[in-house]
């Protein structure tokens, strides 16, 4: 991986339709201003360079913030749409959810918007600089650079009620619904699942899977018999059900397509990502993401493409939302 003292495009291949049909407003709300690129102008001109530089020496210090926000992101946008919510912070709030409570990197968000809030008080939202966040962090994995829109506006509630995130366990069916509730489609749903290219999970979350699948008291079958004891042996059936193992197994801190691959030989960790190889449906995208069916999708191009589409999900204007003073609470 290079350097990360700058961050370079790599994958500007975003098609002019993809960026008008993302940014177009509906009927009801054409009247309101949308996310999109250049948004803040010179109200903050250095808007991204600042995230950038927090994004950096947050990497140098602790390179699993980066799995760590990109997961933030997915979890913010999934639940009330990119607002921010997942950042605030008290009783019953969203980071209080049981998916929530392993997010890591809230504090790389709040020193970004302290530094904004320098720069160019009350501007910049907390959603706005999760997703720059994103971005930046995915690049200096290795993985592709996308234009962000921004604009977004925070969020004013947040409730662990709200919390309805895809789980580990969900048949490829249940997940095409979740996605297609955010207006995202199947093929989206594979690429931004190949997210776990980076980062780790705790063994609570799949043990399981790997010692009793559904009670049979034996491991699932669609796992490959090989890569059975060593997940075992990672996480015993008695151990402690917070340590990590990684998702990409031998290469989890480098954004590739070492995790597609992994699926193709039954080493997926999560029954919902190995059941993306599995499936009739889903497993033509893996191929064709991995090279070996025609016609071939480029991996990093088409992550861009989808994170693209999942930043504008249920975006807030207007008067649905505020620029936050800080991003763990709402303004008094």
């Amino acid at each position: 991986m290079g350097s990360v003292t700058s961050l370079n495009p790599r994958y500007v291949l975003l098609p002019l339709l993809l960026v008008l049909a993302a940014t177009a407003t509906t009927k009801a709300n054409a009247f309101l201003p949308r996310p999109r690129i250049g948004y803040y102008g010179s109200a903050c001109w250095n808007v991204e360079s600042i995230v950038r530089s927090v994004v950096q020496s947050n990497f140098i210090t602790n390179p699993a913030n980066a799995p760590g926000i990109l997961r933030m992101h997915f979890h913010d946008c999934f639940v009330q749409g990119c607002d921010g919510s997942v950042l605030l912070d008290g009783p019953n709030s969203e980071r209080t959810a049981i998916p929530n409570l392993s997010l890591r990197g809230f504090n790389v968000i709040e020193e970004a918007k302290t530094q904004l809030e320098i720069a160019c008080p009350r501007t910049v939202s907390c959603a706005d600089i999760l997703a720059l966040a994103a971005r930046d962090f995915v690049v200096l994995t290795g993985g592709p650079w996308w234009p962000v829109p921004l604009g977004r506006l925070d969020g004013r509630v947040s409730l662990a009620s709200n919390v309805d995130l895809p789980e580990p366990t969900d048949s490829v069916e249940v997940q095409k619904q979740r996605f297609a509730a955010k207006n995202l489609n199947t093929q989206d749903l594979v690429v931004l699942a190949a997210g776990h290219t980076i980062g780790t999970v705790g063994c609570g979350v799949f043990r399981d899977r790997f010692f009793n699948y559904n009670n049979t008291g034996s491991p699932d079958p669609t796992i490959n018999p090989s890569f059975i004891p060593q997940i075992q042996s990672q996480c015993p059936l008695n151990g402690n059900p917070a340590t990590r193992v990684a998702l990409d197994t031998g290469s989890e801190g480098q954004f590739d397509t070492s995790y597609l691959n992994n699926l193709r030989f039954g080493r997926g960790v999560l029954e919902s990502d190995q059941v993306l190889w599995n499936n009739p449906e889903t497993r033509p995208i893996v191929e064709r993401l991995l090279g070996i069916r025609f016609p071939f999708l480029l991996f990093g191009p088409e992550f861009a493409r989808s994170m693209y589409k999942m930043s504008l999900i249920q975006v807030k204007t207007g008067l649905d939302g505020e620029i936050r003073r800080v991003c763990s609470a709402v303004n008094p």
